[in-house]
C-alpha cells in the first residue's frame, strides 16, 4: 500500500459485524439457549470464520451480550438516582426504565437470562445498586422485609411475571400499558414485602 493510499475502514466493518453478531445471537439464543456459532454465524449472514475471529468462543459472545444488557441496567439506576432520590421515587421510576428495557430489548433480555440461573445474569455492580435501594426503602419504612438480597430475587421473580402478561390482561387494569405494568410491579413488590404499595 503506497503513503497516499487510505488505510480501509476496518474497524468500522469489524464494530458493524460485532453488531450483526450480537443482534443474531439475540434472535437465536431466545430461541435455543444452547445454539451453537455456527447457528449464529448462518443467523447473522456472516462466515463462521468472522464470528469466531471476533468471538474465540460461546461464553466470549454471551459475555458481551450480558454487558450490553447491564449497561443498559445501569443507565437505568443512574437515571432513578437509586442512592439519593426518595426511595419509592426511585423504585419507581427504576421500575418504569426496566419494564422499558425488557420490551425494547426484549431479544436481548431473554437470551442473558435464559442462559444464567436466578439473578445471576446481572452484573455485581447492578445487584449491589439495586439492593441497596432496597435497603433505603426498608430504613425509610416503605417495606418491613429486612434482606436486600430477598427483595431483589422477589422483585425480579413478580417482574417476569408482569412482563409476561399479554396486553389488555384484567390485572393491567386501564390506561397505558408501560404505566399499568409500571404500577402493578411496584404495588405487587411493595405488598409482599410489607409495604402499603405507591403512593
Amino acid at each position: 500500500m503506497s503513503a497516499s493510499t487510505p488505510p480501509r475502514p476496518v474497524r468500522a466493518d469489524a464494530e458493524r459485524n460485532v453488531t450483526r453478531i450480537l443482534e443474531a445471537a439475540k434472535v437465536v439464543l431466545a430461541d435455543d439457549p444452547t445454539a451453537s456459532l455456527e447457528r449464529i454465524a448462518d443467523e447473522a449472514g456472516l462466515a463462521r470464520a468472522t464470528v469466531h475471529r471476533r468471538f474465540a468462543c460461546r461464553k466470549a459472545l454471551l459475555d458481551a451480550l450480558f454487558a450490553q444488557l447491564n449497561e443498559q441496567y445501569l443507565h437505568a439506576l443512574d437515571e432513578a438516582k437509586v442512592e439519593t432520590a426518595p426511595p419509592l421515587v426511585a423504585l419507581h421510576r427504576v421500575t418504569e426504565l426496566v419494564i422499558g428495557i425488557k420490551f425494547s430489548h426484549r431479544l436481548a433480555v431473554d437470551a442473558v437470562s435464559r442462559v444464567h440461573n436466578g439473578h445471576s445474569f446481572l452484573g455485581d455492580e447492578v445487584v449491589e445498586r439495586a439492593e441497596l435501594l432496597f435497603s433505603r426503602l426498608h430504613a425509610a419504612g416503605a417495606i418491613t422485609a429486612a434482606s436486600p438480597s430477598w427483595c431483589l430475587r422477589l422483585y425480579l421473580a413478580v417482574l417476569d411475571v408482569v412482563h409476561q402478561l399479554p396486553a389488555g390482561a384484567p390485572e393491567l387494569g386501564e390506561g397505558d400499558d408501560a404505566a399499568a405494568r409500571t404500577h402493578l410491579q411496584v404495588s405487587t413488590v411493595l405488598g409482599a414485602l410489607g409495604g402499603g404499595g405507591p403512593q
